[in-house]
């Protein structure tokens, strides 16, 4: 298991590295179309920053705001609270705030720039679903989101991946309306090299939105297994939340204020169809490993 967690780690940080180098390249074939050499890369940095910034002081209220939760107090939710405390002393960080989303369907996230500044968050559906044992599982894969920071790895991908996307519609919007101009006249690579390099660039601009999702959905399956091991270590029940994942799974309701931007969040893919008739593509491009397989390792601990 120890072994799992460390594996998981690396693979995070190299998909990081990924992310980043991905936004670079974007940034650099931008400048090589329009013929500003470096000036393409800088700016990328430049817009990603910006989102950055405005993710780590602002993105929790956000995320929140979008899934229309409210905080609640110990005294309208006692058996969440205690549990939340309970988790949190064992964690060894501050108690997040506690916040109740109006959906039937069961599910759960953690949002928050670290352990001091954080918030959790259940659905009305899970709370009523579970027992004791299996909130605390649930509550406990949470918590290990918290106390790792995950919450911030995940606004930092999100951003990556968005500043690419920004950037490679910025292009096409460009190219479609008014070309790419500029590159023609002062192309400083000439003949057959700088066609082949212009060309790699244009095919780069176009795929990039769809790479910088491919390691965006890597870095959430990581670290899902990740929390639900260290989530396992910290309640010392590993059944609880592997017993909590099943009755997710079975869950017929759909999630109204699902969406793609604040997916990867979720404890489990929030889907605005019942689980039965999501679509073949829906599936593809879930931000989440499948539920049999994270049971499966929970039930190997």
């Amino acid at each position: 298991m120890y072994e799992q967690i460390a594996s998981n780690k690396r693979r995070s940080i190299l998909l990081v590295l990924g992310a980043l180098l991905l936004l670079g390249a974007v940034g650099y074939a931008l400048g090589l179309i329009y013929a500003s050499g470096p000036v393409g890369l800088v700016i990328a940095l430049v817009i990603a920053g910006f989102l950055s910034i405005g993710s780590y002081r602002y993105g929790d209220k956000v995320v929140l705001a979008s899934a229309r939760a409210r905080e609640v107090t110990a005294e309208q939710e006692p058996r969440l609270h205690n549990v939340v405390e309970g988790l949190a002393i064992a964690a060894g960080t501050p108690k997040p705030r506690v916040y109740i989303v109006p959906e039937q369907a069961p599910n759960a996230f953690a949002t928050g720039r670290n352990p001091d500044h954080s918030s959790m968050a259940v659905t009305q559906g899970l709370l009523d679903m579970m027992n004791r044992v299996e909130l605390e599982g649930v509550i406990g894969h949470e918590m290990s989101h918290v106390v790792d920071r995950d919450i911030l790895l995940g606004t930092i991908v999100a951003t990556l991946v968005g500043a690419v996307v920004l950037i490679s519609e910025f292009f096409m919007r460009s190219w479609f309306w008014g070309g790419v101009g500029g590159r023609r006249g002062n192309d400083r690579n000439g003949g057959a090299a700088g066609a082949v390099l212009l060309a790699v660039g244009f095919v780069l601009l176009i795929l990039a939105p769809i790479f910088g999702q491919l390691i965006r959905f890597a870095v959430s399956r990581q670290r899902e297994y990740l929390a639900d091991a260290q989530g396992a270590m910290l309640t010392r029940y590993p059944p609880g939340l592997a017993s909590a994942l099943r009755k997710i799974a079975a869950s017929p309701a759909a999630m109204r204020s699902a969406n793609n931007a604040t997916a990867h969040l979720w404890l489990n893919q929030p889907s605005r169809v019942e689980g039965d008739k999501m679509g073949a593509l829906e599936k593809l491009f879930n931000t989440h490993p499948p539920i049999a397989d994270r049971i499966k390792r929970l039930e190997e601990m």
